[in-house]
């Protein structure tokens, strides 16, 4: 048969470095997850370099060492939005900005423009975010018409603001509505937020962790549709992440399909410490990357060298190499050296890089892109024996294969299970291996052992969960190529990829049916579900 799309679509392929920060910042609002493509876009929204705050460093860093796409999610301790104050005449209209912080610079207008005479509860409100107070750069604006203070009114304030991303109501609705805000000359004038506006402290390891109920903390980039890189900049530049939010923070990446960039720990200064220690690191995961040393860069604030955590300049290495070629064919010089401005901490030898990589640990090197190192990245499982597992370019293929399809077959689910259904996801899963095929995606392993998928009956039997669609697929990774299988199930609420350990002869009849999937092993199916 011939690889066609299921209703016509070929599986997209997805990107592979888009990076995840979450930490501490100036400005903007509180955990949500905002794209980002360049650091003045991060400027704009969070406010740019903040002694305070490590991972405004780590986005710059991650931007000029080539990153393109990242994702911020601010997360504050005890940070408080500022207020502003409309007089009503007996009592006070009282607004609280939505993001918290000394940085944002509110104000509000009223007016009763449209409004009737016999609408005596109702007016209009205008709030606007400046950039600078005292001026007229105007970041976003709000108008709400036609506001009542009757809590029986369909456009009650307390409602209406429920809706906006500048301010919520704060406290208790004034009984009368307030009067029009005019200059002395009788024009519109505004009310100016108030300076009871609160950074915070320092983050702690919970803030950071947040709630998966409340989508806090890390659990906000629930609202990002996907990510690659997960970086966690420490709570201070003398301080490291606990080890309690770099597990939790580890196990959701496993669940989103993406990889955690942790920082060596700052006890690391030479690397007898860091071999030590990396023998000892609590992490032992194909899902978790570290690179060694620190590195040296100018601290744009006070001009001067510092010490940072790599991560962040790392993620941007990643993403210039994926420019330069596909993430299967990872350019290591490239991926190893640093753009200028930044040098390790400490300079490795080839024998002490080639030492700590067997422990899963990156050496960041000087030398120039070209200069090669002889090394291949490692994720954190360096120490297995399977190369798909400790190497780094095998493992992020293995995820950009398996996001692309979970992606690009979710339209399944909303069909009507039996054979069109099943033939229509078989194709375009083929037609997309096929086509990685033939970029040489598999090359490291032999014609015909190198992907196979199929989705029948077997998978899914007409008794069981009709709302369940079932599709395994399999394919080589790896500079000493293995087939990994896995079983695919979408769901209405939510779709989820499962290993699947299949025999050898079960795996043989899999790939002897890759181009014809009607004639795959019973045998395997049976296993695989």
């Amino acid at each position: 048969m011939g690889y066609g799309s299921g209703l016509g679509q070929a599986i997209e392929r997805q990107p592979t470095s888009i990076t995840a920060f979450v930490g501490r910042s100036l400005r903007g609002p509180l955990n949500q997850p905002i794209a980002v493509h360049s650091f003045a876009d991060f400027q704009a929204v969070f406010g740019g370099l903040w002694k305070p705050s490590p991972m405004s460093y780590a986005v710059d860093q991650f931007f000029e060492n080539g990153g393109t796409e990242a994702v911020v999610v601010r997360v504050a301790n005890g940070a408080r939005g500022c207020t502003l104050r409309v007089e009503t005449g007996a009592e006070p209209l009282l607004l609280r900005a939505i993001a918290p912080g000394t940085r944002e610079f509110l104000r509000a207008a009223v007016d009763l423009d449209g409004i009737g005479d016999n609408e005596e509860q109702r007016f209009n409100l205008t709030v606007q975010r400046l950039r600078t107070p005292g001026t007229e750069q105007i970041e976003s604006q709000e108008i709400f018409r036609g506001l009542s203070v009757d809590p029986e009114s369909s456009n009650f304030i307390a409602s209406a603001l429920a809706e906006s991303s500048l301010v919520r109501l704060a406290g208790d609705a004034p009984r009368v509505r307030p009067a029009p805000t005019l200059s002395a000359t009788g024009s519109m004038a505004y009310v100016h937020s108030g300076s009871d506006g609160d950074d915070g402290t320092m983050l702690t390891d919970y803030d950071l962790i947040g709630s998966a109920e409340e989508r806090t903390g890390l659990f906000a980039l629930e609202g990002a549709e996907v990510f690659n890189f997960l970086c966690l900049p420490p709570h201070a530049h003398e301080q490291d992440i606990g080890p309690g939010a770099l597990l939790v923070a580890h196990r959701y990446c496993v669940a989103r399909r993406a990889i955690l960039l942790t920082d060596p720990p700052q006890a690391w200064d030479t690397p007898d410490k860091a071999l030590l220690g990396s023998r000892e690191w609590m992490l032992n995961s194909e899902d978790a990357v570290m690179y060694f040393p620190r590195l040296f860069a100018l601290d744009k604030l006070r001009g001067r060298f510092e010490a940072f955590g790599p991560s962040g300049a790392v993620a941007g290495m990643l993403a210039r190499a994926d420019r330069r070629s596909p993430v299967w064919r990872e350019d290591l010089s490239d991926v190893a050296g640093l753009r200028p401005g930044f040098r390790p901490q400490v300079v490795l030898s080839d024998a002490q890089r080639e030492q700590l990589a067997n422990w899963g640990v990156n050496g960041l090197s000087a030398r120039r892109p070209g200069a090669g190192v002889g090394v291949s990245p490692r994720t954190l499982a360096g120490r297995a024996m399977e190369p798909h597992k400790r190497e780094l370019a095998a493992r992020r293929f293995s995820l950009f294969v398996l996001n692309s399809i979970e992606r690009g077959t979710r339209w399944a689910v909303f069909e009507a299970p039996g054979p069109a259904t099943w033939q229509a996801l078989t194709g375009q899963v083929a037609g997309f291996l096929a086509a990685l095929e033939q970029d040489g995606a598999f090359a490291a392993a032999k014609p015909g052992e190198r992907w196979f998928v199929t989705c029948d009956e077997r998978l899914n039997p007409l008794t069981d969960d009709q709302a369940c669609i079932n599709l395994l697929v399999g394919f080589a990774s790896g500079s000493v190529p293995r087939l990994s299988a896995w079983l695919l199930s979408h769901r209405p609420g939510g779709s989820q990829f499962r290993p699947r350990q299949l025999d050898p002869m079960a795996i043989g009849n899999l790939l002897a049916g890759a181009r014809r999937p009607d004639r795959a092993g019973g045998e395997a199916l049976a296993e695989a579900g």
